[in-house]
Formats: structure tokens, sequence, C-alpha cells
């Protein structure tokens, strides 16, 4: 696993079956919480490692964010539902050491089946990530513009992020749709054997969110965010590592609460990697 996610490894407690031990990272930060995809990825590690069947790989995972979880030591718990020949399920908490709750996940493992194969999401056609501004980059010469917030560690360090369709923060508004499509790539991606994108990279990467609402918001002096309530994810394909293309859209936004959800495509063979939806609720003034 790349340096970057060595703290998403988590750690077997032999003294208590089903009991994992972790930390996360000042890295992780996004906001005011960790990423919540990195959060939802160590669910994900424990319940791999408690299932121990490396033929059934992980089909999907459903979380729920009962209580915030910080940076610093975590543990989490996890109980295996049923262990079958061919598919599995599990749940897990993961929550800050003395905590009552934090984030609770169900996942399904399976191993491959016969069965049929079809695509039927558009893959984006979209510009290049090497003739695009990222968010790296300074802000275009001549344009009077400042981020409201600090640099985040988590998109200085881990994932670097050039948009291919959608406004710039620093362009007026222009009403069109919610939606907004991202060149990712990983720093230091965590591989798997095969040399494969770890699937947690996915789990990751799709809990990115709120960019499809922000397309139908004005810029504005007062900041928000869009903390998750839930986050699913199905894990669809494997990945190689480098650009890979995320897809973004708002369904419905209304009593301060937004539907969303996040396809994400690996270009080289066009396949689709995931697919996730959430709900998020908005948080201002942070």
């Amino acid at each position: 696993m790349g340096t970057n996610w060595a703290d998403l490894d988590v750690t077997s407690d032999p003294a208590r079956p089903g009991r994992f031990t972790a930390h996360i990272d000042d890295r992780w930060m996004l906001a005011v919480v960790p990423q919540g995809g990195a959060v939802a990825a160590l669910a994900a590690r424990a319940m791999t490692t408690a299932l121990g069947l490396p033929e059934q790989r992980l089909r999907s995972l459903s979380a729920v964010f009962a209580g915030q979880v910080t940076t610093g030591p975590v543990e989490i718990e996890v109980t295996v539902l049923r262990a079958g020949r061919s598919m599995s399920q599990l749940m897990a908490t993961v929550h800050n050491v003395g905590a009552d709750a934090g984030l609770t996940a169900l996942a399904v493992f399976g191993a491959p089946r016969r069965g049929f194969e079809l695509t039927e999401l558009p893959f984006p056609e979209v510009a290049p990530p090497d003739e695009l501004r990222g968010y790296r980059d300074p802000v275009p010469e001549g344009i009077e513009f400042e981020f409201t917030r600090s640099p985040m560690p988590f998109w200085e360090e881990i994932v670097e992020c050039r948009p291919a369709t959608g406004r710039a923060p620093w362009e007026p508004f222009v009403d069109g749709p919610a939606e907004i499509t991202y060149w990712y790539r990983l720093d230091d991606p965590p591989l798997d054997d095969a040399g494969r994108l770890d699937p947690i990279a996915s789990i990751v990467l799709c809990d990115t969110m709120p960019g499809a609402v922000g397309q139908k918001v004005p810029s504005g002096d007062e900041a928000w965010f869009g903390p998750s309530a839930d986050f699913t994810i199905h894990l669809l394909g494997s990945a190689r590592p480098g650009w890979l293309l995320a897809h973004n859209r708002a369904r419905h936004a209304g009593d301060g609460y937004a539907s969303v959800e996040m396809s994400l495509w690996d270009p080289s063979d066009r396949t689709l990697v995931a697919h996730a939806s959430q709900v998020m609720f908005f948080a201002f003034g942070r």
C-alpha cells in the first residue's frame, strides 16, 4: 500500500475477535472532519480482514454517519452476519476511542458468478487532464480571487484534481446543470498484488460529491460544507493507477439536504469502476 495510505491499515486485537484499531492522520482532514471515504475505507479494510476470503471481493458498502469520527486513534468493531460459500455479509462500526457512535457500515462480499454484462451509463467525453487547470495550480493571471479556506492536505497531498466540466470558483455564476466532471489522480496510490488500485481508493474518491451542488450556488462570502449523512458505493471493477474520471451529479436539494451521485471510470479502457450515491446535509460558516 502507498505510504500515504498506511494509516488506513488496520490492526487486529488478538484479545477481542472482531475488534481492530487504526489511527487517522491529519492529512485526511477536509473542512472540519476527516474525509468520510477514508473512514468508510477503514471499515472496508477491517471487514475484508475479518472475513478472510480473498476469492470474495467487496461488492457494495452502505454507511451511515451516526457520529463524528475525528483524527487520531479509532476502534473498529466487525460482525460477520453471514460467511457463505460465494457471498458474505458483514457489519462494521468505526468510532474514536470512548465514543458511543461513529460510522456504521454494511457490506456485501462476493465471488465471481455466471451472469450478464452491460454498462448503460455513458462515458463522459471531456478534454484530457494535461489540457486542464488543476486545483493545485494558481488562479489564472489577471483574476482577483481568494479561496475562503486554507489548502486542505487531502487535496494537496493525496488527491490531485482537475475539473473537466463545470464552473471554476473564480468564474462568474451562470446557472447550468447540477453536475461536474473531474479528473482525479492519487499521489501515492494503494495497489493490490496485481498492480491495480485497491478498492479503498474508489471508496475515498467517490465520497467527494458536494461539487455538483456548488454548480447551482453563486459564490458568496458565506462558506458552506456538505458532510455525509449516508454513503453507498457499488464496486464494479478494478482500475489501473493513473488518472481516473469522476462524474458527479446532484439529483435534488431541499430542507437542508441534497441527494447526489458519483460514477468513477478508468479511461484506459472506459471501464465503470464504481458508482456511489449519498445524502449530504449543509453546514455553514465553517
